[in-house]
């Protein structure tokens, strides 16, 4: 963490989070971009969003909305404070520089070249600030031969190959029911720039941390790449069925609800042919080790449907309960809300929108036991902070504030 910064600060507030005192400015849009910066703002960072003055970052004008307020921004934008700025101007330009030379770190995924053409290339943000940690996130990389072809969260699911493997395997590629190339793209750029920044711990010095979703699909891809490369095997749809352990599958019940349940073993089959009634099951030479049952793996989820249909949600689910066998209802939004679990962990918060109201969201995912995550900020409207943010980064007065925002820069 930058101690130059860490001086300009207050005493420091009981159970601050651990990035307490980093300054980070988050130019991004979408989804990768503005949910790292999220989550370094999740730590304790003063995160400053930069947007267009009037129209705002473009997921502004994504639904759902509230009072006007899109929910869709707000979701990867808490623990932020918003700054309209005009970046295609040369007096917005200069001001990102002074804010640059303030900043520990820089969080961009404009296609790779465009903040080169804004006049911020790598030599010209080492001699702004060479402690400057710059995130760059993007489709396919800073380098290579489709780095500036443009990417969304679904094209890298559709290209890394995430597609082919996921859906029925009689129907067609089907993406994830959420952006998973996207967040996993944000947390990896969150865990690089936090490396960047104990790097710079050791020899003082800023670098580019270089994030693509591209690179993040194909982290996800499990054996895919070594099977085909080592046996000429090529992975593909599996529906819910594991890859490599049986049985283990999503099965109706009587209710007409889901329940999914996990043998990842010979121990935990042995449980489940116990609350089917059917120890013996566990002794049959089809089905005695995972390596067999994988091979009859059709014929032994027919007898477990036979069986889990005949049976009410609850009573199957103690069944498998009392006897080790890992399971759960596939459950809906609405059971998440009323969920005492989740409750208890604080994964789901309510916090006060200034235009919005309550507005329930995820909560913190990382447990720090002494310096704990915090909503400081709820969502900013479009430049809610612009007035109070170069006051104090840049110290500018009232009066040249007023005069930026009547030039229409700010």
């Amino acid at each position: 963490m930058s101690q130059q910064h860490l001086a300009d600060q207050p005493t420091k507030r009981s159970q601050a989070g651990p990035l307490d005192g980093l300054r980070v400015v988050d130019v991004s849009r979408f989804i990768a971009g503005p949910y790292c910066a999220m989550l370094l703002g999740d730590m304790g960072a003063d995160v400053i969003k930069i947007e267009p003055p009037r129209r705002g970052e473009n997921s502004r004008s994504y639904g759902p909305f509230v009072d006007g307020e899109s929910l869709y921004t707000m979701v990867f934008n808490r623990n932020k404070r918003s700054l309209s700025l005009d970046l295609r101007a040369d007096r917005g330009k200069q001001l990102l520089r002074d804010l640059l030379r303030k900043a520990d770190v820089l969080v961009e995924n404009f296609v790779p070249g465009t903040l080169e053409k804004m006049g911020f290339d790598e030599d010209t943000l080492k001699t702004l600030n060479p402690r400057l940690i710059v995130t760059r996130i993007s489709g396919f990389g800073q380098s290579g031969p489709l780095s500036n072809k443009p990417c969304f969260d679904v094209i890298g699911q559709t290209m890394s190959g995430l597609m082919e493997i996921t859906g029925d395997p009689d129907g067609h590629p089907t993406m994830a029911g959420t952006y998973v190339v996207d967040y996993s793209t944000g947390m990896y750029a969150t865990i690089g720039t936090l490396g960047a920044l104990q790097a710079r711990e050791r020899n003082g010095c800023g670098q580019v941390v270089d994030v693509a979703l591209m690179d993040s699909a194909l982290s996800m891809l499990m054996t895919a790449i070594p099977e085909q490369v080592l046996h000429g095997r090529a992975m593909t749809r599996h529906g819910n069925r594991d890859r490599y352990a049986a049985p283990s599958n999503t099965f109706a019940t009587r209710d007409g609800d889901w329940v999914h349940l996990v043998c990842a073993g010979d121990a935990m089959f042995r449980g489940l042919a116990k609350a089917m009634g059917r120890p013996a099951l566990a002794e049959d030479p089809r089905y005695e080790s995972n390596v067999v049952r994988m091979q009859n793996i059709d014929e032994l989820e027919e007898l477990i449907t036979a069986w889990t249909r005949s049976l009410g949600t609850k009573e199957l689910l103690d069944t498998l309960g009392q006897n080790g066998v890992p399971s759960a209802k596939v459950a809906s939004v609405s059971d998440l809300i009323e969920d005492e679990h989740l409750e208890h962990r604080g994964q789901i918060i309510r916090m006060q929108h200034p235009k919005a109201g309550t507005v329930p969201m995820q909560g913190f995912s990382v447990k720090f036991a002494d310096s704990p995550m915090q909503l400081r900020h709820p969502p900013p409207l479009l430049g809610q902070h612009s007035e109070e943010i170069l006051n104090e980064w840049l110290t500018m007065t009232d009066a040249q504030i007023a005069r930026l925002r009547k030039e229409n820069i700010i």
